[in-house]
């Protein structure tokens, strides 16, 4: 069986994240339940790997927070978006965070659609 890796990481301080990253992971788990739906019965299993980021590591570089692989490639470069940054919430400080741009769009959460586009562009790669 193949296997398709999603990896994602964020800031946690004693078990709490920025709105931005809440809401990512809620996307990211719908983007798994669909993925799996398609890509399973094709003989690719989904994984997902979540990793927290310290408060010293966060502070180094922002904008490793909130940050999705999928198969060791980051998800701006699947679906060709860019990285940005803005200012996001008490939790994070004065540190700006990680947002994505792809086309005119700006998505400061990461939409479910989004990882399933870079889901599926990465299981091309697997059955070819």
């Amino acid at each position: 069986m193949n296997t398709l890796k999603i990896k994602w990481q964020r800031l946690l301080i004693n078990g709490k994240t920025c709105p931005r990253c809440k809401l990512t992971e809620k996307e990211l788990e719908k983007a798994i339940s669909i993925l799996k739906q398609y890509l399973n019965p094709l003989g690719i299993e989904i994984i997902i790997e979540k990793n927290e980021l310290s408060v010293e590591e966060f502070k180094k570089n922002s904008l490793q927070s909130n940050q999705i692989w999928v198969n060791d490639v980051p998800l701006e470069d699947w679906i060709n978006g860019k990285v940005g940054q803005s200012i996001c919430c008490d939790v994070c400080g004065p540190s700006e965070c990680r947002t994505i741009k792809v086309g005119k769009k700006v998505y400061e959460t990461i939409p479910a659609e989004l990882v399933v586009k870079a889901g599926l562009l990465a299981a091309l790669q697997l059955i070819k």
